[in-house]
């Protein structure tokens, strides 16, 4: 067994026996306990191991019937997307994660009987585990889930993830070291979910677990659920042996000792394994590992190929005497999610074909990485300094991308390596106290935003080479101001901004000037700048030579048409110089639209950039272009693209922004016939853009309605993660023009019915316009269809439905490659959307929320891997064995619960 060293986890004192931690989740007394079934383990309470959450106790008619102590509390997570437990581990270590469920009517709601979808996920790290669905559910039943990973670092997270349909709730959490030969095909990038494991013969227990099983393995038993004529249970108390190269599984000697085979009469022995019906049983990759161990006392002549629905695994496998033997093949994950397993008697064996315990194991790929370790350690520091309990900031700080912690901007773009934590945005978070020296020692942070806090004491020396801007205005510092900070400062490499706090009484300087107040030597400004301006003028027009004007070729000293007054915005002012600079003199264009024509660029430090230049034709009737720049300016978030700077020339208004190399969601929906979206891809890319919409509508302040959202617009980086741009027709509505206005806007078949009738648009109008792209995504198609006849791509969609199959509306290209719960529930949501009516459709913040239901569905049901009862388990056997698993449709007198079966077939 292995014993962790534990220690460096203090305060908390962790309860173990060989390395266990038994969690009784909701449990509030401090003192730890031993359960009455299972003398040998003791459980504590989860508290120091999860922030928030409410502790419960399940009912009291309930108590009577809960199968062990930690059944009778629960913890519910009725806040947040994602709670997340850490427990401590052994980086590298393997380990078998089990998470256990019994509602038992807790909140006195009836849900798991109300008919209504009851479900939510599971997280092991920063990768979808498993979803819990407890719908149509008895309330004593206890669904458990197991994992079997490699823990990334000193500590394995797990985490609840809220879908929408129920609260997020668990019973027991238990953490079971594994030696590191076993399971060879877990490895940091795979891990596997419990589907089945079974064990044969006669047993006097429903669950064999430990002590029997050193690792707590949970073994189900199969004669619970037949024990008839052609069934044959065998048994031995010989020692069978485990060789060295047959020990990956550690399987019970007590388990291998007994057997079931079927009367020499039948040749054919069946395994049948299916899941609930809500899972697509294509999209489920199983793993099936099969021990044997002749334990017949007589000469055997026994032999029998192992299929897998047809296909052959293993063939002409004769089982060693007394001896065990484990076969599997290694890293052999089949799609197949209804698989049907059978063992044939070949025609040289006299016996027919036995078995002794059987496992499955879905396939969970850890494709997600973890953010940076120094940077998550330095960021609980942060936490933990301020205080920051407030903030949800739960799980892992980047990872996955959906759920990354608020205020931070994480770098995705290197493939196979950790994310690093670039920007934090703590503005306006009640910060109090010194400034904690941990933001120091993020080596990738390149924008720290602590403005408008409390924030008291001295500067620190933040010696971050990366760090760009470092803004710290509006609180109560001090100073001095190290030295190091104004050299970068001076030297143009570092965007310090101090104005606000008492050190800006003591100095003057670019970096403490309030730009909204008029100094007393405004006066002696008044004259000077003016002139010194001119001089300028003066000696660019002697050294520069004529900038090229369009594609014309006629050449004109842009430079005279310089603003000289800037805009009182925290970004950068370009010349029209730097932009003939940084775009190798217009030379490559990338797009082109109403607005203008759009330039790649390459800043000085080598940093991709969009220049998005307005046609001069327009310059004229640009009133709004510098207020939109300043409202633009202030807006920050993951999906929404970042506004580098602007330039303000009486001839050449442009706007900088970020770069991003995939182009645009139009281009590789329909042009790109080299690259296909797959249908994960896609509901990712949806997710993003309904998150950066979200934004705009909900968190700005005051709201912002885009008003031309299209599938042209929602830009991808080198992640393809969906970025909304072209802020050109956007607005900021303050709530006494509740969010309207009367300025048209939009493209043909994006534009909301409404605004026909109406003349107003609202955020609901982006609502609509998201509806269309939602419905693109899923048909590959155009919002408006010409051939052979015109149609607007929702109505060919009803027309389409009403005819036929839902799936005649889904883009080829994706090969039928996708999961049908998840089409049907992506449909459903676009056609709300794009409902005539503004009321009826849904709110952004209501399609977040159902995209990242859909969401898990297409990433985690892959790995679906809940564990069933047996069908013919009656209540008797129930009562022998309290703990019940239930199934993904829970439903016993139906197919949705997943179940093992053994079918003998007549040979003869």
């Amino acid at each position: 067994m292995i014993i962790l060293n534990l220690k460096h986890m203090k305060p908390i004192h962790i309860l173990r026996y060989a390395g266990f931690i038994s969690l009784d989740c909701g449990y509030r007394n401090t003192t730890p306990y031993n359960d009455s079934k299972i003398k040998e383990i003791q459980h504590q309470s989860d508290a120091g191991f999860v922030e928030g959450g409410l502790t419960h106790q399940i009912a009291a008619e309930s108590m009577p019937g809960a199968p062990y102590e930690s059944q009778k509390t629960l913890r519910s997570f009725p806040n947040g997307s994602r709670n997340c437990y850490t427990l401590p581990s052994a980086a590298g270590k393997k380990f078998l994660v089990r998470a256990l469920f019994t509602y038992g009517d807790y909140d006195g709601l009836n849900r798991t009987m109300d008919g209504s979808l009851f479900r939510f996920g599971l997280h092991i790290g920063v990768n979808f585990w498993d979803t819990v669905n407890l719908t149509n559910s008895d309330p004593l039943s206890t669904v458990w889930k197991e994992v079997l990973t490699i823990a990334p670092g000193d500590s394995v997270s797990v985490c609840l993830i809220n879908f929408g349909s129920g609260t997020p709730f668990v019973s027991a959490l238990e953490l079971r070291p594994l030696l590191d030969a076993m399971y060879p095909f877990v490895n940091t990038s795979v891990s596997v979910g419990y589907f089945t494991r079974l064990r044969f013969g006669e047993a006097t227990d429903f669950v064999t677990r430990y002590p029997v099983d050193p690792y707590d393995q949970f073994w189900e038993a199969w004669s619970f659920a037949s024990n008839t004529y052609p069934w044959i249970n065998v048994s031995t108390s010989n020692q069978v042996e485990i060789l060295p190269g047959d020990d990956y599984f550690n399987v019970p000697v007590a388990i291998f000792q007994k057997a079931t085979t079927l009367d020499t009469n039948y040749s054919i022995m069946s395994l049948n394994v299916a899941q609930g019906q809500n899972l697509d049983p294509e999209s489920v990759r199983l793993l099936p590992i099969f021990h044997f161990a002749e334990i017949n006392d007589n000469n055997p002549n026994r032999s029998f190929d192992i299929y897998n629905s047809g296909d052959v695994l293993h063939r002409g496998f004769s089982p060693s005497r007394l001896q065990a033997n484990s076969l599997y093949d290694s890293g052999q994950f089949l799609y197949n999610g209804n698989a049907e397993y059978t063992l044939n008697k070949t025609r040289s064996s006299r016996l027919p074909p036995l078995i002794n315990a059987f496992e499955v194991y879905s396939l969970i790929r850890m494709e997600n990485f973890t953010t940076e370790p120094e940077d998550v350690n330095y960021m609980k520091e942060v936490k933990k300094h301020y205080n920051l309990a407030q903030i949800n900031w739960n799980g892992d700080p980047c990872s996955p991308r959906e759920y990354s912690w608020e205020g931070l901007t994480c770098d995705y773009s290197k493939r196979k390596q950790n994310p690093r934590i670039v920007a934090i945005d703590l503005s306006t978070s009640g910060l109090k106290g010194g400034l904690v020296i941990s933001f120091m020692n993020m080596a990738s942070l390149e924008n720290l935003d602590l403005s408008h806090n409390n924030l008291t004491g001295p500067i620190p020396d933040y010696q971050i080479k990366s760090l760009k801007v470092l803004d710290l205005s509006y609180n109560q510092l001090d100073g001095p101001i190290p030295n190091s900070i104004l050299q970068r400062s001076q030297a143009g490499l570092l965007d310090l901004r101090l104005e606000g706090n008492p050190v800006c009484s003591k100095v003057k300087d670019t970096y403490c000037s309030n730009k909204k107040k008029k100094t007393t030597s405004t006066v002696v400004i008044a004259v000077i700048v003016p002139v010194v301006l001119v001089s300028l003028l003066v000696v660019m027009c002697i050294l520069w030579k004529l900038c090229w004007k369009g594609k014309s070729g006629d050449n004109e000293n842009y430079a005279m048409y310089e603003e000289e007054t800037p805009l009182h915005i925290d970004i950068r002012r370009f010349t029209y110089a730097d932009l003939k600079y940084i775009t190798n003199d217009f030379h490559s264009i990338v797009g082109k639209g109403g607005f203008g024509t759009v330039y790649h660029g390459t800043m000085e430090n080598g940093d991709e950039v969009a220049v998005k230049v307005l046609m001069e034709t327009s310059i004229a009737e640009s009133t709004d272009f510098l207020p939109e720049v300043q409202t633009l300016s202030k807006v920050h978030h993951k999906n929404l693209v970042t506004l580098q700077g602007y330039c303000q020339n009486k001839k050449c208004l442009a706007l900088v922004y970020d770069f991003m190399p995939k182009g645009n969601l139009q281009q590789l929906l329909r042009e790109g016939d080299e690259y296909s979206l797959n249908w994960e891809q896609r509901l990712h890319i949806a997710l993003d853009s309904a998150q950066g919409l979200e934004y705009l509508h909900e968190s700005c302040t005051p709201s912002i309605v885009h008003r031309d959202v299209k599938t042209a617009n929602i830009l991808l980086d080198r992640n393809l993660v969906g970025i909304i741009a072209d802020f050109g027709l956007s607005r900021a509505f303050s709530d006494a023009h509740t969010h309207i206005s009367t300025v048209a806007a939009g493209t043909l078949g994006y534009l909301d019915p409404e605004y026909h009738a109406t003349f107003q648009l609202t955020i609901k109008t982006d609502v609509y316009s998201f509806g269309i792209v939602l419905l693109e995504i899923i048909t590959g198609k155009p919002p408006i269809l010409m051939d052979p006849h015109t149609y607007h791509l929702p109505n060919w969609v009803r027309q389409k439905i009403a005819k036929g199959s839902i799936q005649d509306i889904v883009d080829k290209r994706l090969l039928d490659q996708y999961d049908p719960s998840s089409l049907k529930g992506v449909v459903d949501l676009a056609m709300k959307c794009v409902e005539s009516a503004a009321i009826d459709r849904p709110s952004m913040t209501e399609v977040v929320s159902r995209l990242k239901v859909l969401l898990p569905t297409t990433l985690g049901e892959k790995q679906c891997a809940s564990a069933s009862s047996m069908k013919s388990m009656n209540d008797e056997m129930r009562r022998q064995f309290h703990l019940l698993i239930s199934g993904e449709g829970n439903d016993e007198s139906s197919s949705s619960s997943r179940m093992t079966e053994l079918t003998p077939l007549s040979g003869r």
